[in-house]
């Protein structure tokens, strides 16, 4: 069972919430970061991508840049931006986007349910990225941001969590400049904070990665190293847990990540169509957008027209976890085997389009010559991901996208309970 505990947040001042809670790291860079933060002196940028407080050129993976956020975590916790909670407590963070709300438990997650298979993962990761966030959290101390992950409902909780939120003034509550809306509430209560803790080490069996897996593997290192260094180690040190926001999965939706491809590896659009139709059933559906509009239909943007594909039989197995994903289809029937892409991670033939961008994106790239072809998708399933993680399987790149993101800054976790 998952091992989630409450911990001593550290946190702004409600005044500052909103301009000190940005984006995460790796969703912009360092020119972006920079614009940013602009104006605003307690943005967490200056700690998370702190190369825009050094001189321009300056390696982001320098000691110089790590130094640096050091000394933006001290300073900001000097001028009184960051003031750690005095008990250790949950926190409830909900996000909301196009009218819909989602509330997540903030909680500390112990490094030992990665280890032992307890929180479950659907991607890979890399070597390189891991190390980047493992330096920044030994040099800090601390997880400066949270990693996302899931649960499968447990009715209780969902109790627990309304009843706060309908009674409870949020300690910060403001829409992001993207528009997209950010609450959170302080846990108070001792008894609430209490049963849920048992709650999750009863009835949450697993927990899932949904965004954050480079995170979540250089949290767990930490831990495992921290382990090693400490003679006295007894278990219940704060390196032993990293912080994670944990959203029961019927509230979550995961939408469409698309691909386009620069060129058709040396067929003409009209040899690329009647291979397709070896595949698909094809229909062209004119200049106007077309979406997908269910499980193993795509649409397809080239020479100025949309197309509907529609799978046939025999391409994919709704009995297989990966068999049945449509970046499974798409990946081995057309990528591959028509456009010469076999490896997906490494080509530089191909660009992964994140859904929030809408299809619109998808034709401007095409139009302008940057790409040749582009591909969208019907968006994976909460059900899909669990399927795959609980059968220890890996999604193929780029396969799920979540929206909104979570602003850091809003809770931090120390790893000294000091």
């Amino acid at each position: 069972m998952a091992i989630i505990k409450p911990f001593k947040g550290l946190r702004p001042p409600q005044n500052i919430s909103q301009d000190l809670a940005c984006l995460p790291y790796d969703v912009m860079n360092s020119q972006e970061a920079a614009q940013m933060a602009e104006g605003k002196d307690c943005s967490l940028l200056h700690i998370t991508r702190a190369e825009i407080d050094c001189p321009a050129g300056t390696d982001i993976h320098s000691d110089e840049v790590y130094e640096k956020s050091v000394s933006n975590l001290k300073a900001f916790q000097e001028k009184g931006w960051l003031v750690q909670d005095e008990d250790a407590k949950y926190y409830i963070y909900a996000q909301t986007m196009d009218g819909r709300t989602q509330y997540g438990i903030v909680g500390a997650a112990a490094c030992k349910d990665y280890e032992n298979g307890i929180i479950k993962k659907h991607e890979l990761t890399r070597p390189d990225k891991e190390e980047d966030r493992m330096i920044l959290t030994r040099y800090l101390d601390a997880n400066i941001e949270p990693v996302f992950f899931s649960y499968k409902a447990v009715p209780e909780i969902d109790e627990i969590v309304e009843n706060i939120v309908k009674n409870q003034t949020a300690d910060y509550d403001f829409t992001a400049e993207d528009g997209f809306g950010h609450h959170l509430w302080a846990i108070n209560d001792a008894e609430t904070n209490k049963r849920l803790e048992e709650l999750f080490e009863t009835k949450v069996p697993a927990t899932y990665v949904a965004d954050g897996h480079h995170r979540t593997a250089a949290a767990a290192r930490i831990g495992d190293e921290k382990r090693g260094q400490n003679a006295n180690h007894t278990g219940e040190e704060e390196y032993n847990f990293f912080m994670a926001v944990h959203f029961p999965d019927n509230q979550l939706k995961i939408i469409d990540y698309n691909r386009a491809v620069k060129d058709l590896n040396g067929l003409s659009p009209e040899e690329l169509l009647t291979k397709l139709e070896g595949v698909f059933d094809v229909e062209c559906m004119g200049e106007d957008e077309y979406r997908p509009a269910q499980l193993h239909e795509f649409s397809m943007y080239l020479e100025g027209k949309w197309y509907k594909l529609n799978a046939k039989e025999g391409t994919y197995n709704d009995n297989d976890p990966i068999g049945v994903l449509d970046v499974t289809i798409l990946s081995d029937h057309v990528l591959d085997k028509m456009l010469g892409i076999e490896d997906l991670r490494r080509s530089t033939r191909i660009d992964f389009i994140g859904g929030i961008r809408g299809l619109g994106e998808l034709k401007k790239r095409v139009d302008n010559g940057d790409m040749k072809v582009a591909f969208a998708l019907y968006p994976v399933s909460m059900q899909q991901l669990i399927d795959i993680a609980d059968t220890g399987n890996i999604m193929p790149p780029k396969t799920t996208w979540f929206e909104p993101k979570l602003r850091s800054g809003l809770v931090i976790h120390k790893l000294e309970s000091k």
